[in-house]
């Protein structure tokens, strides 16, 4: 991959080149950047520029042998981690070697693709992947072996708040003392989900959203017409991921938009009437039908909608970048019933709901309880 295929982000590709070239290679790096921002695409075209001695600036002119099985993925001294689950192809033990030609396809057709995306691809939406011990063992044994090319090894984990306490406890002595001419890049959504010892020895390096011009410029150049490409960017929020997904109109927050009105209209004509609780009770069944990866991105969801309700009630409105897609739900309206006097509770029950079901609480239960209690929130009076 080359850098000129990387979305944006000049300053952060003229650093990594610069310090190619200066020879001053951190030995562990952490990339942190939200959904959809490149960090990925961006760690791949900087492995190829470290391993093909690629011309400063861009990966062209160098070892044409090496782009090819960079390009294709399959280089020898570049390895790759993710998040992975038992599944039907692997029933036990399952590492990221197991789905490697999943992988290639991933990166190739959705190189700013989501965790949700990756764990659609192999079939192991309804679980919560991991990188665990039996990763870390594996990457033990790879980057001890001498490199293939004699020049760097180059070790890309991706999603590296997956990995569990024992596989962090395995690599960090690897991260403390890498064998030579080792590097290793860790990619992160949440970098406060790793623990420290690992965080305090990489060199961390934070990557922005993309602003609505790259977005809206990639669009166009795919075949969406400008007006259509600005109105995307804009609710894109700078993920690239989510653009793609509304062009192609297969997003998931239109499912979330539609769980999400279904409970506000339930919520609402719960007061004072009993038998609106069984509509709540049967939103809560369905919603916890669905796996527990769903469930989070859901919930996340619902604090994103809370945000910007209370940013339209507040007349924030160059601030909101969210849109409706329902007919007959207006966002404007919902506005008033979210405010400072129900706002960080509403948010305080959603991420408690979020810390249940990553911990295989009954999804039932958790939403059945989340429901009424957000019901009993938006009927809070405003100061």
């Amino acid at each position: 991959m080359l850098f000129k295929d990387v979305l944006g982000l000049g300053h952060i590709k003229n650093h990594l080149t610069t310090t190619a070239n200066l020879a001053r290679v951190a030995h562990a790096q952490l990339f942190v950047g939200p959904e959809g921002c490149g960090t990925l695409p961006m760690a791949i075209a900087y492995a190829q520029y470290l391993l093909c001695s690629n011309s400063e600036g861009e990966n062209e002119g160098g070892n044409v042998a090496c782009n090819t099985k960079c390009n294709s993925l399959t280089h020898p001294d570049l390895h790759f981690v993710f998040p992975v689950s038992n599944s039907d192809k692997v029933k036990s033990h399952a590492v990221s070697d197991h789905y490697i030609e999943d992988w290639r396809q991933f990166v190739k057709e959705q190189p700013y693709g989501n965790l949700f995306d990756w764990y659609r691809l192999i079939g192991i939406e309804k679980k919560q992947g991991q990188i665990g011990v039996d990763e870390a063992q594996d990457v033990v044994k790879k980057l001890s072996l001498k490199s293939y090319e004699g020049g760097y090894k180059v070790l890309i984990i991706w999603m590296a708040e997956k990995m569990n306490i024992a596989s962090s406890n395995k690599l960090l002595k690897l991260i403390e003392e890498p064998p030579n001419k080792t590097v290793l890049l860790l990619i992160a959504e949440d970098e406060e989900q790793i623990i420290n010892t690992i965080r305090s020895r990489c060199q961390i390096l934070h990557f922005p959203q993309l602003s609505e011009s790259d977005i809206s410029e990639e669009l166009v150049k795919r075949g969406s017409t400008e007006p259509e490409a600005h109105s995307i960017a804009q609710e894109a929020n700078g993920n690239f991921n989510k653009a793609l997904d509304l062009v192609n109109k297969d997003s998931e927050d239109l499912v979330f938009e539609r769980w999400f009105v279904q409970w506000v209209r339930s919520a609402f004509k719960a007061k004072g009437n009993k038998g609106a609780i069984q509509e709540l009770i049967l939103w809560s069944d369905e919603v916890a039908k669905t796996g527990r990866e769903v469930q989070k991105q859901f919930l996340q969801y619902c604090i994103t909608i809370m945000r910007q309700a209370l940013l339209l009630n507040y007349k924030a409105d160059k601030l909101v970048y969210l849109k409706m897609h329902l007919e007959g739900f207006d966002l404007k309206k919902f506005a008033p019933f979210v405010h400072e006097n129900n706002i960080l509770e509403i948010v305080e029950e959603i991420e408690k709901a979020i810390f249940h079901v990553e911990r295989n609480g009954n999804s039932k239960i958790i939403f059945t309880d989340l429901s009424i209690k957000l019901t009993r929130l938006l009927h809070t009076k405003a100061a």
